[in-house]
């Protein structure tokens, strides 16, 4: 393990992967990451599906073998996803069990069509927990609106929760409320509070809104302080009474993952938000790229000030300069979210032709 990756570890930073593909589980890269770079959970996405299923054949044996099964497209693929997310938890249960079920995990999302559709996903996410058959997997929820029901409703039924598309730290703290009242559910039901739960900021996408927008220095320096204010409430918030009583029943605190971490801006060092975002007790998820380049050449910041340092002046800044940060994060999450939709469409389409003639067909397609 290099210097930065050692160092990361014993300032109590976890690292996950943000990939998947079935050649890094086939092919040992996983397994390496994880006993020589420290990785120590691995996080999926719908576009991370599409490019791994509609590249290359490494999957075309098992969806003509699945196929037989005469499922949807959508039921394939999370068939699958889940052989996939499987062999990433089989992999990670070391790590699970050794930091007590802290660390160790995998994550699935589910159809990102249901985004705006609590009952579903919510039967959804408990079909996906049931099928992975895994306590080391999360089932990834989008932090909509309607998705905070969802979330809380799951983590009511003791199924562990990624909750993802976050951008602001209001969206982290609708998050965390909703983890909350799942967990006051559970210890009024005499049900244990211990369900694990993370909540995934998305760091860089304010990025490309900067560069177009506004020409007011790096372009990293928005998200940058979008990300130390989230990380001081993420602070405050686990001070507080609320979650102090919870603590005091035996729950876990949720973590905070720093998620979409790569970066967008060519001109920027290619690990510099993970540089950046060095805090105890969080989560960075990163791309295999990424993961390489800070192996290689990648050396730690200072951690965040729990108290957000610059970052109210930072934030004060764009909005003096006509950007308000409430109204662009609403913005990002919707516009991520059909992203994910679309992406689905995609993964749907690049399955379809390969499944047998009987299971091609519009009607298929559109269930």
């Amino acid at each position: 393990m290099s210097d930065t990756l050692h160092l990361l570890r014993e300032r109590g930073q976890s690292l996950w992967l943000d990939q998947v593909s079935r050649e890094l589980l086939t092919d040992g890269a996983l397994a390496y990451y994880i006993r020589v770079l420290g990785v120590s959970g691995l996080t999926s996405n719908p576009t991370l599906f599409e490019h791994a299923l509609g590249h290359g054949c490494a999957y075309d044996d098992d969806i003509v073998r699945l196929a037989r099964h005469g499922d949807t497209v959508e039921a394939l693929f999370f068939r699958l996803a889940l052989q996939d997310l499987r062999a990433a938890a089989d992999e990670l249960q070391p790590s699970f069990e050794e930091s007590g079920g802290l660390d160790g995990w995998a994550s699935l999302a589910v159809s990102p069509l249901l985004a705006h559709n609590a009952a579903r996903t919510i039967q959804a996410a408990a079909a996906l927990h049931d099928a992975a058959n895994r306590d080391n997997l999360f089932i990834q929820i989008p932090g909509t609106a309607v998705g905070m029901e969802a979330v809380e409703e799951s983590i009511f039924a003791g199924i562990p929760v990624n909750v993802t598309l976050l951008f602001s730290s209001e969206h982290y703290l609708a998050a965390s409320r909703a983890y909350a009242r799942g967990i006051e559910r559970r210890l009024i039901a005499g049900l244990s509070p211990r369900v694990a739960c993370v909540t995934s900021l998305f760091v860089s996408r304010w990025d490309p809104v900067v560069k177009r927008r506004l020409p007011l220095g790096p372009q990293q320096r928005l998200g940058l302080a979008m990300a130390k204010r989230t990380y001081r409430a993420h602070v405050e918030l686990l001070a507080s009474p609320r979650w102090q009583a919870l603590a005091s029943a035996g729950a876990r605190p949720q973590r905070l993952l720093w998620a979409s971490s790569g970066g967008n801006d060519s001109a920027a060092a290619d690990t510099f938000y993970i540089q950046s975002l060095m805090a105890p007790g969080t989560i960075s998820a990163i791309p295999e790229a990424t993961l390489l380049a800070l192996a290689e050449h990648g050396e730690l910041g200072p951690p965040l000030p729990g108290d957000g340092g610059d970052a109210e002046i930072v934030i004060a800044e764009f909005k003096r300069a006509g950007l308000d940060d409430g109204v662009v994060a609403a913005r990002l999450q919707r516009d991520e979210t059909d992203a994910y939709a679309d992406s689905w469409h995609a993964l749907m389409l690049h399955m379809a032709p390969r499944l047998v003639p009987r299971l091609f067909s519009r009607t298929t397609l559109n269930k």
